[in-house]
This record gives structure tokens, sequence and C-alpha cells, in this order.
């Protein structure tokens, strides 16, 4: 067979990354403590770049400083202009500077907020390794050390919620100070829901953290132990009598003898009264909200900017056409032209980003409005489609900007992934329930049951398929696990212990 050289022309597309592009992307993730430290960097190699120091100052600059606040109208779905450069694909994705929302508007419009009535609003990550040696590194926190265990706790998205406001009110010594009440009433869940949620927590490491005294400290420490019995629970309500070292009064109290209270004081003395002691608190670093979520006289909830986290810099103009101006070798001339570039870039990228921090968090503020106006009971299914697609955004752009971002709101400080939850559908095709939802309620189905007639999991799949949830019989069993429920035939066996 003949062999032949041949010239052929085709035409193709492909995606190329450019260092532009995958600099804005890098910024979408970035939280607001890494992304001040990257534009502290590109301050120092960049000379054309420079930080606006007071609010409003450079406003005229035509290059457009960043948008410190906006106000978004939700449902106008194309208020925010249309696509101009390539960032993350779509073209909705993007803004050009002076385009935003807030162009043209009056002085006296109303305040930097995002406003929309969402009492009618209709509802629609991986977990990381937990380490048991972290805490043997001084640049480990007990707060993280914690939400590390928190991840794989199998609890619900709402239960969630609340462990991580447990932690989060957790002093350094490893204590809960704020009542439970208070706690509950902020979140707006049931107190015994929280004690519930608390008990989870306080079997995480280290032993006894997350107490709300140093008796109940001391306690959870003999339990693992297995040594907590009527005696050493004798001695610790009466710790002042060990305070004052009166053996006497003990024993009469814990009903032993002088060497039964001697061993006793010994293994006392052995358990630690400061459970978060061994984690640094130096490098304990307050977590900066990205937005802030307020509720208005009217009912409705205002969605605003943290302009504190915002960096304030912009391309020096007068400076580029002072240098431009000057003779320069080849060499300098490109060096003048890439740092006007970048900084052209990097303004313009970080004027995108606040507003699509604004974009995603207000739109999971309108879905679930719920939950802000009634507690942690009311979270609808929610998932990052949802989302993007209500926004017109691409679903990874909305995975990247929920990363390590965080929302103030008056019920707390969330992570805003914590906020989406996997969707059960409803038979006859009705509205989705919340899987958070379904799981609570076959919590509460099994701690209802009649010990003598105890439910399986295919008795549990009928009684919700009853009330209109679509679900199998391997999920249920998947949910009650998660839960740490044990089987029908366990609890049937512990009731007839029982």
């Amino acid at each position: 067979m003949a062999m032949k050289q041949s010239l052929d022309m085709r035409q193709g597309q492909s995606l190329v990354m450019t260092p532009q592009l995958q600099q804005a992307i890098k910024l979408l993730q970035l939280s607001n403590q890494e992304l001040a430290e990257f534009v502290e960097a590109e301050l120092e190699r960049n000379p054309l770049l420079v930080r606006v120091e007071e609010e409003g100052s450079g406003g005229n600059d035509p290059s457009g400083e960043p948008q410190r606040r906006e106000q978004l109208k939700l449902d106008d779905s194309s208020g925010l202009g249309e696509a101009r450069d390539q960032l993350d694909a779509p073209g909705e994705d993007v803004f050009e500077p002076g385009t935003g929302s807030d162009a043209g508007m009056p002085a006296d419009a109303g305040g930097p907020s995002a406003r929309t009535d969402w009492s009618s609003a209709s509802g629609g990550g991986s977990s990381e390794e937990f380490d048991p040696t972290a805490n043997v590194s001084g640049n480990v926190t007990l707060q993280e050390h914690l939400h590390g265990q928190l991840n794989l706790a199998g609890l619900s998205a709402a239960d969630r919620l609340i462990a991580a406001r447990l932690i989060d009110e957790t002093d350094e010594s490893g204590y809960l100070r704020t009542p439970l009440g208070d706690i509950a009433s902020a979140l707006g869940a049931d107190v015994a829901n929280v004690e519930a949620v608390l008990n989870v927590c306080q079997g995480f490491d280290p032993t006894g953290v997350m107490a709300r005294s140093i008796p109940e400290c001391l306690a959870l420490q003999l339990k693992e132990r297995r040594r907590y019995d009527p005696a050493m629970q004798a001695m610790l309500d009466n710790l002042h009598l060990v305070a004052k070292h009166d053996l006497k009064a003990l024993m009469d109290i814990c009903g032993v003898d002088r060497a039964d209270i001697q061993d006793m004081l010994i293994e006392l003395r052995s358990l630690s009264p400061r459970p978060g002691g061994g984690f640094s608190s130096d490098t304990t670093v307050a977590v900066a909200p990205d937005v802030y979520v307020r509720e208005l006289p009217n009912g409705m909830f205002a969605v605003e900017l943290n302009s504190d986290t915002l960096p304030r810099v912009l391309m020096d103009k007068a400076y580029y056409a002072e240098v431009s101006a000057l003779p320069m070798r080849e060499k300098e001339k490109e060096f003048i032209s890439e740092c006007a570039s970048s900084a052209t870039w990097l303004v313009k990228s970080l004027d995108q980003r606040a507003r699509t921090i604004l974009k995603v968090a207000s739109e999971i503020v309108r879905q679930q409005d719920g939950f802000f106006a009634h507690g942690v009971a009311h979270l609808r299914p929610l998932n990052l489609k949802q989302v993007a697609d209500a926004i017109e955004m691409h679903e990874s752009t909305v995975s990247r900007v929920t990363t390590n971002k965080y929302m103030a709101t008056p019920r707390g400080l969330f992570e805003l992934k914590y906020f989406f939850s996997a969707a059960i559908p409803a038979t006859g095709g009705g509205e989705a329930h919340s899987a958070e939802a379904v799981r609570h309620r076959i919590k509460q189905l099994i701690e209802d049951e009649n010990p003598e007639n105890v439910l399986s999991d295919d008795q549990i799949v009928d009684i919700l398929t009853g009330f209109g949830i679509d679900i199998a019989r391997r999920t249920v069993a998947k949910y009650r696990e998660s839960l740490n429920i044990p089987s029908s035939v366990q609890r049937r066996r512990v009731g007839k212990a029982g």
C-alpha cells in the first residue's frame, strides 16, 4: 500500500484557560483571609496597584472600584448585566465595571441591601478525614478539632447547624457556658433537640469537652472509664468537701471507708478539669462573615456584603501614564504593560467576586427563608444546581463561592454550605421533602414506638409513604444508622432485657 503525505486544514473549538481566567476562578474559592493575603502579595509585586485607604476615594476613577455593597432585586434576573468577559464559562457570571445593579440608583434608595418578600418562596459535601492525633500540633485549635469530628458524626443538616453553634460557644478550656435555652431560642429549635445534639457532641475527643460544669466534665471522663458509680457521683456533687480535704464528711456522704475514699481521690486527681487545655489558643482567629443577613420591619430580609472583608485596590492610572511616557527598553515596556494588564484584571476579578458572592448568598436566603423566619426545623431541600439555575450561573461557580464563605444571621454565623441538603421525592409528584426532615421524622417514629411492637424498616417505609414520602427501605436503614439507632432486632432485644 502506497503511503503519501498531505496537508489538511481543520476547524475546531477548545477551551483555553488563560492565566487571568485561572486567577479569577482561584479568587472565587478563597476565603476572605486568604484573599487579603493574596492581594497583599499583589500589592508588593505590582507597582501599578494601589490600596484605597478610605471608602469612596478614587470613586471617579473610570477603572471602577470594587463594589462594597449593592442593592439586588431578586425578582429581576437580568439586573446584574450581561456577559462581556470569559469568567468560569457562562457569560452571566461576569460583570463590567459600572454595570452593577446599583448603577444609576438615587442616593436615598434605601440602603445597601438586597430586599424582597420571601414569604411565598418555594424550596426546591465531602467530609474531611478526622485525625485523632491532630491535638498534638500546637497550631490546632479546639474548635478546629471538634469541627473535624462533626463531619463524621452522622448528624442531619439541621442537627449539624446546632452542633456547629454549640462548638462555637465552647470556650478555650472546653466548657459550654452559654445556656441551652439561649442557643435554642437563637436557632428556633427545641431545647430537648439541642440537648440531644449536645449529648452527641460530648462524645467527641477530648473526653469531657463541652461540659457545662466541672462535675459534669469529670463525670464524662469517669463514664468513659466505667468508674462512674453512686459513690463517685456523690463525691462530684460535693467537690467543696474535696477542696476542704474533709475526708470524714466524704466518707459519710459516699458511704465508703477511708481506703476507698483515698483511692477515689487518687482517681479524681488523674482526671482533667480543663479538657481544652492541650489545644492552641493564641492562633485562634475569629471568622469574619462575608455577608450579613438582617430582618427588616416589613418582614423581608436584607442581604449585605461585609465591606470590611473586601480589599480596596485600584490601578494607579496617573503613575502608569507618567511611567509610560519615559524612554524605556523593550523588556521594561513589556513589564509595565504586564503590570497594567494584571492590575486591571485583578480589580475586575475582585468586583466580580463580590457580586457573585452577594448573588449566591441572596438566593440561598430566598430559598431558605423558612429557616430565617421560623428556625432550623424549617430547612428546605436544596442543592447547588437549584441555586445555579435560579441565578443563571454554572454549578461549579456556586460550589466555589460557597467554599469557606460565612453568613452572619440573626440566628448565628453559618457557613454557606450548611444550607444545602438532599431532597426526598414525594408520592404523587408533590413537593419534595428535605432529607433532614425525613431523618427527623424517622427518629420521632422510633422514639415513640411501643417497646412491645418495635417498628421494622419496612414498617417505617409504609408509615412514611402514608405521609406522602417516597423512600426506599435501604434509605431508611441508612438514615437510621446515621442517627446511631440500632436495628429493630437489636431494639427488640434491649426491650426484652429491660
